[in-house]
């Protein structure tokens, strides 16, 4: 009898993990400014740098173009927005940190960049997130604002 038992266990187990190798990956569409706005009320970005999404910042003289960073998150007990926002500061604390490094006050034409695919929009940023993984990637430029 514990044959049988063990037997169909393994069978179920079988059919069930064609769907739990199907990795989901959801496309959102989130907005850029709060998440900017919340790290800075916490202290989080230091203010010395601006992000602008292109399409959206003051003229500036671009001083290194086309910095890119990809960031991951543990979205495990996190719904998709609370783990795009984790992914989001985490990017935006990568690109402080690089603009401070080559004397630039801004981060201009910010553009997301998942898988290298570029996605324009001047509100919003694109965040892919899984059962256990939120990511975001974003490329923009260094640089000086007048």
């Amino acid at each position: 009898m514990n044959n049988k038992l063990a037997l169909t266990a393994a069978a179920l187990a079988l059919a069930v993990l064609p769907g739990i190798s199907q990795a989901r990956d959801t496309t959102l569409m989130l907005p850029f400014q709060p998440v900017v706005q919340q790290m800075l009320n916490e202290k989080k970005l230091d203010g010395s740098v601006k992000f602008y999404l292109k399409g959206t910042g003051p003229s500036a003289q671009v001083i290194s173009p086309n910095a890119v960073t990809n960031k991951k998150t543990n979205a495990f007990n996190k719904t998709d927005e609370e783990a795009c926002a984790w992914a989001l500061q985490s990017a935006l604390l990568t690109l402080q940190d690089a603009a401070k490094k080559a004397g630039a006050n801004a981060v201009v034409n910010i553009v997301s960049y998942y898988k290298r695919n570029e996605n324009a929009n001047n509100a919003n940023y694109e965040c892919h997130a899984g059962a256990f993984i939120g990511g975001v990637a974003l490329k923009g430029d260094l640089a000086k604002t007048k």
